[in-house]
């Protein structure tokens, strides 16, 4: 009886969650998904040009508050942020789908991985989110002190000094993620719909510079929070904008900035035909 009762229970939140599902497959949650995705491709467009423009010795904020920062101050800027919002939200909400609903379909390794990896991208999606609605309320926060911040708590907490290596790692993790996805194409799938065509080869230039890019600019991202971590000195984190201003100070820097500034610009154009017309 008890048996009976169990396979009832469990076949009930089968159904419940294959009835979920089919909710989170509506038009409007993949609409508002490729929003926000073609939102963050915008934003890195945005931070490419202006590293490009520091490197020509020009000034800014190469990060994404920066970004979002000259975007809310033009007359439009509080209704684009409000609608980035939105979008990443759905975006955010999305993944949550895939980690959880979606997921249950895969074997054990590929689910965990699933989990961990979709779930990974609705804690940043989902920050995201927050961030657009704060320069839409006009509080705006700065990256790179968040950062800093962010730093300063772990380092005075327990087990501060792991945890700041902990976090190190795993940006320098997905940051070589980026970099093995852009040398070995395995973007491809995402774009199918320009597969074996001249302007999929195109795309693909784009898509391989980009994922690139952005690989090394997470890696010096994570390389600030190694040194941070070694001189316990929170400062030395300073995110991506600290990380890329850094590189002016070194020979051949400027280049190795023109060069990054350029791939996020390549890696947002990229995103943004794959919010139009790829796989999410």
């Amino acid at each position: 009886m008890t048996t009976d009762s169990n396979a009832d229970q469990r076949s009930a939140a089968s159904r419940a969650a294959d009835a979920v599902e089919s909710v989170s497959d509506a038009r409007a949650l993949d609409v508002a998904a490729r929003l926000g995705f073609a939102a963050l491709a915008v934003v890195h467009i945005l931070i490419g040009i202006i590293a490009l423009r520091l490197a020509f010795g020009g000034k800014g904020e190469a990060e994404p508050t920066g970004a979002l920062e000259e975007v809310a101050e033009g007359n439009l800027g509080t209704a684009i942020m409000w609608i980035c919002a939105v979008g990443c939200a759905g975006l955010a909400l999305w993944q949550f789908s895939e980690a959880t609903l979606r997921a249950r379909h895969l074997g054990r390794r590929e689910r965990i991985g699933k989990h961990i990896s979709s779930g990974s991208l609705v804690v940043i999606y989902g920050s995201m989110a927050g961030t657009f609605a704060r320069f839409a309320l006009g509080d705006g926060p700065d990256s790179s002190q968040s950062t800093v911040d962010f730093t300063r708590s772990l380092l005075t907490s327990s087990f501060g000094v792991v945890l700041v290596f902990v976090t190190a790692g795993v940006i320098l993790g997905i940051g070589a993620h980026f970099v093995i996805k852009g040398v070995r194409r395995t973007f491809r799938p995402e774009l199918r719909t320009f597969e074996d065509t001249a302007r999929g080869r195109v795309i693909e230039v784009f898509g391989v510079v980009g994922h690139v890019a952005k690989g090394i600019a997470l890696l010096l991202v994570g390389g600030l929070f190694v040194i941070a971590g070694l001189d316990r000195n929170p400062q030395e984190s300073t995110g991506l904008d600290g990380s890329l201003k850094a590189l002016q100070y070194h020979p051949g820097g400027v280049y190795v900035l023109t060069a990054v500034a350029v791939g996020l610009i390549c890696y947002g154009v990229f995103a943004v035909i794959r919010s139009i017309f790829g796989r999410m």
